[in-house]
């Protein structure tokens, strides 16, 4: 009733009508892939490694604004960090948002 003879007799669904109008979407897929997945890959494995290379004495910037010198690598996910002459404060590593300036290993007190 609804479908017209000639539509019916076509034999709609063979792979090179549906081949273009899959187009779109595979290359919508490749273009997010290329703008947007593979950047942030690399920006997450450069992350990575920064927080792999902490060490005593890298002055630091935390995700908060806090900027202070590592004194001790507590262990594999805390920090004690000098933000001023005596006061110090522990940090999860994974806050750590930038490394300022690599520097000499800092004074044991």
């Amino acid at each position: 009733m609804f479908i017209t003879p000639a539509f019916a007799q076509t034999g709609s669904g063979s792979i090179s009508e549906i081949l273009p109008s899959l187009l779109p979407f595979v290359l919508i897929f490749v273009i997010m892939y290329f703008l947007i997945l593979r950047p942030q890959q690399k920006r997450v494995k450069a992350q990575q490694e920064m927080l792999g290379n902490l060490r005593r004495g890298d002055q630091v910037t935390l995700s908060g604004g806090v900027i202070g010198r590592i004194t001790k690598v507590v262990d594999d996910a805390t920090l004690e960090i000098e933000i001023a002459d005596n006061v110090r404060i522990r940090a999860a590593r994974q806050f750590v948002a930038e490394v300022r300036s690599k520097g000499e290993p800092a004074e044991e007190k």
